[in-house]
């Protein structure tokens, strides 16, 4: 697979209207790990003055995302990555811009393992969210499926 993995920010914000609307930024993107930042904007608040609780979990997703495309999308010809479920923490009030950091919950060679058994794998990518002042707001649990593509049948 490929280890280049600065092409994902972009092609995140080209494909997904959201991503670009929001100003998400890409720190840092990894098949192990990423940071994406939610800039402060009042026009996303709450009624208690923070971002909308949507918002942080539009934020938290879009990392499990990043992580997901920088670990499978070589693949992307063999599978479509798509979010199986996911969970929500918030907790505490989160305010200004906010920090979300994704792990991968295994290792991606196992995941490709299944794939190349034919298998459908799923795996799970944690991510917390931090504020300005580097406490956590939110934690949340996305899984991830990679669905085999579909093979044209040709006669």
């Amino acid at each position: 697979m490929a280890t280049d993995t600065g092409w994902v920010g972009q092609a995140m914000a080209q494909s997904v209207p959201w991503v670009r609307s929001m100003g998400l930024e890409f720190a840092e993107v990894t098949p192990e790990r990423a940071v994406v930042r939610l800039p402060d904007d009042a026009a996303v608040h709450n009624h208690v003055g923070g971002p909308h609780a949507a918002m942080i979990f539009g934020l938290g997703e879009t990392a499990s995302g990043a992580i997901t495309m920088a670990a499978f999308g070589a693949l992307l010809e063999r599978a479509t990555p798509l979010v199986v479920s996911s969970e929500v923490r918030y907790l505490r009030l989160a305010r200004g811009p906010l920090t979300a950091t994704a792990v991968l919950g295994r290792p991606s060679a196992d995941v490709l393992a299944e794939l190349d058994a034919g298998t459908r794998p799923e795996f799970a990518v944690s991510v917390v969210v931090t504020d300005a002042e580097g406490r956590e707001t939110t934690h949340l649990s996305v899984v991830w499926t990679l669905r085999p593509n579909r093979q044209a049948n040709r006669s």
